[in-house]
């Protein structure tokens, strides 16, 4: 029998109060509007992974897919962790000193010898790819600058990217002046292969004007407080300004290359930067064509050395010497005349009027145009017309004479020797109306120097204890002044039309011949008359001490030719030269009696090349002098006198060439077959 449902009883008890009391309190805490903020100010535990990537990937405007990474996460700040500010600053402070000796570790300490064999490879790498393709590669050129820019770099890596940024310069530098481009260039519209070309040339520009102006500032001489530049690093500067004005001198910033050598030539340092400079000067004088940069190089000279006072060194006059002025012609001259080339327009004297064609307005703006076009080719090509180098030439020679007549108004001491070897070289390109106030002042010279000479000879036999070394430079000089005055008194008239030279130039040349005639017997006995003054050809005296070395030598006026050679151009212009006329016989005679005098006491090359110079003149005039060795011809009355000043006083046809006989014995075979050429030559001319 099947139970029934069973009816549940409720269990009726009184009620408890706690209950109760819990009761109220959920519900007072049910009606607080902010029950979850004690759970929401909870921290929470993360339990991503770390650089776990949780954002979406986006789709580009080309179509890609990209995956964008989470940002670094930010670190709570101490704020949180309840640390006072005491402890924060002294946290932070120990932070600092961790990052330093942190970053101090992680500096590479490479030693030198591999930094410079890295340098080595970067720089031949960026060469090469400079080389293959120039226009691709031009910001290279901003890595080997920072190369000498970097102040940790050490110097043999500054040296090693100056050097190779010279020899990329010249071989990406064109043919030809880059210009700058105009506001209108920039704005007119050009081809896409003409502007590639256009950045190119402006990059170029670009990066060899900052590479010149720190070749400037590497050269400038380091100051006495700081001397930052090294004394390598400047010296390479140099070298680098010399190899581009010698390799591209036509480009741009010439000037500045020109601004180093002049700015390290002022000072009076004899060093090998001094001598690389000079000697690319004169590379530059003997190589330029057109005149342009000569014109340039002398201008800047001509500036600094009146700015200095002219306290140079007289090599840096000698520079001068190598200048091509006005020395090629296109037609071709001989003493007599001068053959033009015919003028076409020329119809007996006067010029022939052209027809005048006519020309529409649209024919004279085509030959307008085409005229200009024509210009541009022009110095495209670097064609320079003969009137343009001639202009340059000439505006050279005038700044060269300036100069000269400056140091000679100064008299500067140390600066007459050069003054006058140039003078001598140029001096038939003076001006006729100059002619005689510069005779004039090569005799106050000639004067002057043989003041000196007589007291520096007279105190040296005065005072025995007197520095030697001294007084015979002193002699020396003033010799070699008096030999260069006369040679540039005979050079004037070189060069000159011989006729109008004795017609309306009416130069009187006595004194110097004078001079020169009573200048023999002491050259003759000079010790140096072989020797060059900047040739150490001698050991030093040992017993003169420190001041006695082949250095001062060095020092001396003139480094080109030695006193016999001037001596020999001296006599030939005043024995052979017909400038200004035929010799007379006494001048002759004179000068050969005495020449053959002089020659046994001479050394053996210099007695050779008198003796070849005296062949010459028997050559000539041998009839005129003749009588000296054959008796039997004499026409003089009266006794010779040797020791005469002045060439007409000596009576020279009263005496005779007995020089001849001790000639014959010489121990030099060259000079006795010498001596007897000159006896032939006589025989002959009789």
């Amino acid at each position: 029998m099947a139970r029934g449902p069973t009816v549940k009883r409720r269990r009726l008890s009184p009620p408890d109060e706690g209950a109760a009391s819990r009761t109220k309190d959920s519900f007072d805490r049910d009606n607080e509007w902010d029950v979850e903020q004690e759970y929401e100010r909870r921290p929470r535990k993360a339990n991503k992974k770390d650089n776990e990537r949780t954002r979406l990937p986006i789709k580009t405007s080309e179509g890609f897919i990209q995956n964008l990474e989470n940002e670094d996460p930010v670190e709570e700040s101490d704020s949180f962790l309840g640390t006072d500010d005491d402890e924060m600053e002294d946290a932070s402070g120990d932070d600092d000193a961790d990052e330093d000796e942190e970053s101090e570790e992680e500096k590479p300490k490479i030693p030198v010898k591999v930094q410079v064999l890295q340098a080595k490879e970067e720089l031949a790498r960026i060469a090469t790819l400079i080389n293959e393709d120039p226009e691709d590669h031009m910001s290279l050129f901003k890595t080997m600058a920072e190369m000498v820019e970097n102040p940790h770099s050490p110097v043999t890596v500054k040296k090693l990217a100056l050097a190779s940024q010279a020899a990329i310069y010249k071989d990406v530098i064109p043919g030809y002046r880059i210009r700058p481009l105009s506001e209108e260039d920039m704005s007119a519209k050009i081809s896409k292969d003409v502007r590639k070309l256009r950045n190119f040339e402006q990059s170029l520009l670009s990066g060899y004007r900052n590479y010149v102006q720190k070749l400037g500032t590497l050269a400038k001489p380091a100051k006495r407080e700081s001397a930052e530049t090294d004394a390598g690093l400047r010296s390479i500067a140099i070298s680098c300004a010399c190899t581009m004005l010698l390799a591209v001198p036509h480009f741009n910033f010439r000037g500045e290359l020109l601004k180093i050598m002049v700015n390290r030539l002022a000072r009076r340092q004899m060093d090998p930067d001094f001598v690389k400079c000079r000697e690319t000067l004169e590379d530059i004088f003997a190589k330029d064509s057109d005149g342009v940069v000569s014109l340039e190089a002398v201008r800047l000279l001509a500036k600094m050395m009146k700015a200095r006072d002219f306290h140079i060194q007289e090599s840096v006059l000698d520079t001068f010497l190598h200048l091509r002025l006005l020395g090629e012609f296109s037609m071709k001259a001989s003493r007599d005349r001068v053959d033009r080339e015919p003028e076409e327009d020329n119809f007996r004297g006067k010029k022939q009027k052209q027809k005048r064609e006519f020309r529409t307005k649209r024919e004279r703006k085509v030959e307008k145009e085409r005229k200009v076009v024509e210009k541009d080719m022009k110095h495209a090509d670097a064609l320079v017309s003969h009137e343009e180098r001639e202009k340059n030439q000439a505006e050279t020679l005038k700044l060269v004479f300036a100069t000269y007549f400056r140091i000679l108004k100064l008299r500067s001491p140390t600066l007459m020797g050069p003054v006058l070897e140039g003078l001598a070289k140029y001096a038939h390109l003076i001006n006729q109306d100059f002619f005689g106030d510069l005779l004039e002042a090569l005799k106050d010279l000639i004067a002057h120097a043989e003041r000196v000479e007589l007291d520096q000879n007279e105190e040296g036999e005065d005072n025995d204890s007197a520095e030697p070394a001294s007084t015979e430079k002193a002699a020396r000089d003033a010799r070699r002044q008096t030999l260069l005055c006369t040679i540039t008194a005979f050079a004037l008239l070189q060069g000159q039309d011989a006729s109008k030279a004795a017609s309306t130039l009416h130069l009187d040349l006595g004194f110097f011949i004078k001079h020169l005639y009573r200048s023999l017997y002491s050259l003759s006995m000079n010790p140096d008359v072989e020797f060059n003054p900047n040739t150490a050809l001698r050991l030093p005296d040992p017993n003169s001490g420190a001041d006695g070395n082949t250095s001062s030598q060095s020092r001396n006026k003139v480094n080109f030719q030695t006193p016999m050679v001037l001596l020999l151009r001296c006599l030939q212009s005043a024995l052979l030269s017909r400038a200004h006329g035929i010799p007379p016989p006494i001048r002759l005679a004179s000068f050969a009696k005495r020449l053959m005098t002089t020659s046994l006491q001479l050394p053996e090359k210099s007695a050779l090349a008198t003796l070849s110079l005296m062949s010459q003149v028997s050559k000539h005039h041998g009839r005129r002098i003749s009588p000296l060795w054959h008796s039997e011809e004499r026409k003089g009355d009266g006794v010779f006198n040797p020791f005469a000043t002045e060439v007409d006083s000596t009576n020279v046809f009263a005496g005779s060439v007995w020089e001849g006989e001790l000639l014959r014995q010489h121990y030099c075979p060259q000079v006795r077959d010498a001596a007897l050429d000159v006896e032939k030559m006589i025989a002959t001319s009789k």
